[in-house]
């Protein structure tokens, strides 16, 4: 039975254990937090040890100071019973003059240096003082003009008001009473109450005293006390202070290494990405070397990691626009050439026929340099509509089939469009340009298959990939050739089947169906339709997208 419930505690302990390292990465959401929570945690818990340790050793101090003065008190006030109280006298009564010929007698032995004993009759009155008796005068100093003595009873140090002022917060009712009772009140209490009292108090210079007030009582009446006052509490603490030295030495190198530690690994790594990043920004366009943070696995590598994807990215874009501009200017100054030609030969054409003919090239060209800016214009406004657009969840379903009857409304030719969609298949992303990517795929497939032909359009999940939706459209056409299958997604890219009109489509179809997929975290390729005995059937695209289930 004690075998199952230490093997039951056991694995509670586990548990706990597992479920506190699970916790772990949100209770330390980062590396660099951990690194500066330690450092400083470190130097914390070196000044705490300190200070429990001085604090140990000033309560132990006070306690033993407390116990010599009682054990001094108690002898004086046993002597002062039996030898100062005349014995012939009706009721008991310290005589103060026995008194002070006893404390005179005992002063060397039982008055130790920076201690000072007082005998106290009932009233309370002094009748002896150990100060007076060595022939000591007390010193103190005085007030400036004009002020109270009592308004400067504490003359001391910032320091010493900084100290005073937190020990008094963190102290109990008790102690903060202690500490500001007089001598006077403390002599009162041991007559009163004919029981020792001790602690520390003031002095009115400001000075700490372990004071210790015993009664002298012969059989049950009171008849004086005796007070031992030690003065050498301060020089004592002082020593104590000396001795937090080391801690906060040892704490000042720690946090100093710290310090040093999370310059190197923190500060410096981020001015050095700062001073990239403004290279970067006067390079004007110039590739920059920047540093190499790959090897980290913190949150500056992290940011070195991003911060070169960005800037790789940003130079890619620049890349991109720079060979869209000369793809642009190329495909533009196509028919313009064709329709300047055409403008310069007819006013010198005479035959009716040949100036028709040219008036249907330059009609024709106009036609396809409006669409051409068109297809530019819609490319080049493509990334800001994806960054403007609210991403939802959009029915695969729904969005293909609304896509086919729209083909099928306006085809000037017999192609059939069939959806084969599974129910319930949800992707994330931007409503619009997926529309355009399943709309340009239908379309360019519709070219491409013959007159009667079919173009097929299916999604599912995809095979062994999570999450992810594939969706095919297949046409009947003659398919791609092996070494264009990539680049049918090129910019401009215009082989079109036999037949079909020169200059009917601009080449960004495909570009910009590749874009948007790219966009959404997708991929998009071609592939051809085989038969049995590897005839070409029609070409093939497939999409993939991430689900949103």
């Amino acid at each position: 039975m004690a075998s199952d419930t230490v093997t039951r505690r056991l694995e509670q302990v586990r548990a706990a254990l597992s479920g506190l390292r699970a916790r772990l990465p949100g209770l330390l959401p980062s590396r660099v937090a951990g690194w500066i929570l330690g450092v400083y945690a470190a130097s914390f818990l070196v000044l705490v040890l300190g200070m429990a340790g001085i604090t140990e050793n000033r309560r132990g101090l006070v306690e033993a100071k407390i116990v010599s003065l009682s054990d001094q008190a108690e002898f004086l006030a046993n002597v002062l019973a039996e030898a100062a109280i005349p014995e012939e006298a009706s009721e008991p009564v310290l005589d103060p003059v026995a008194a002070r010929e006893v404390l005179s007698r005992l002063q060397t032995l039982y008055v130790p240096d920076e201690t000072r004993a007082l005998i106290h009759t009932p009233g309370p009155e002094l009748v002896a003082d150990s100060s007076f008796i060595a022939g000591e005068i007390e010193q103190s100093v005085l007030p400036p003009p004009g002020v109270a003595p009592d308004e400067d009873a504490h003359p001391r140090g910032l320091f010493g008001r900084a100290e005073e002022a937190i020990g008094r917060l963190f102290a109990s009712p008790e102690l903060r009473a202690l500490l500001d009772r007089s001598r006077e009140a403390e002599v009162t209490a041991a007559l009163e109450t004919a029981e020792p009292q001790s602690g520390i108090r003031r002095a009115p210079n400001g000075a700490r005293i372990v004071s210790v007030t015993v009664p002298v009582a012969p059989i049950k009446a009171v008849v004086g006390t005796v007070t031992y006052e030690s003065y050498d509490l301060e020089a004592l603490i002082a020593a104590e202070r000396y001795s937090i030295l080391p801690y906060i030495a040892i704490a000042g190198a720690v946090m100093m290494l710290g310090a040093i530690l999370l310059t190197r690994s923190i500060a410096r790594p981020i001015r050095r990405l700062a001073g990239a990043a403004d290279k970067v920004r006067r390079a004007g366009g110039r590739r920059v070397e920047l540093p190499d943070f790959s090897g980290r696995k913190d949150e500056i590598g992290e940011l070195g990691r991003a911060f070169t994807g960005m800037t790789n990215a940003l130079y890619d874009r620049l890349d991109a626009i720079e060979s869209f501009a000369a793809d642009v200017s190329h495909e533009i100054k196509n028919p313009l050439a064709s329709i300047r030609s055409a403008a310069e030969i007819l006013p010198i054409a005479k035959d009716p026929e040949k100036r028709e003919r040219l008036i249907r090239l330059i009609e024709h060209d106009v036609k396809r340099l409006d669409r051409l800016v068109t297809d530019i214009s819609n490319a080049s406004r493509l990334d800001a509509e994806l960054s403007r657009e609210t991403v939802g969840r959009i029915d695969l379903k729904a969005l293909l089939t609304d896509i086919a009857n729209l083909q099928r409304r306006d085809a000037r030719r017999e192609i059939a469009v069939t959806v084969d969609a599974a129910p319930g298949l949800m992707v994330a992303g931007h409503e619009g340009p997926l529309s355009r990517v399943f709309l340009n795929l239908v379309e360019n497939a519709a070219t491409f298959s013959p007159e009667g032909g079919q173009v097929r359009v299916s999604a599912r999940r995809a095979p062994g990939s999570q999450g992810r939706v594939r969706v095919v459209v297949d046409d009947d056409g003659p398919g791609i050739p092996e070494e264009n299958l990539q680049s049918v997604f090129e910019r401009f890219y215009t082989k079109r089947p036999e037949g079909a009109a020169f200059g009917g489509h601009s080449g960004l179809g495909l570009a910009i169906v590749q874009q948007i997929v790219t966009a959404h975290a997708g991929r998009v390729w071609a592939e051809n339709r085989t038969g049995p005995d590897g005839a070409r059937l029609g070409a093939r695209f497939v999409v993939e997208l991430p689900g949103a289930d």
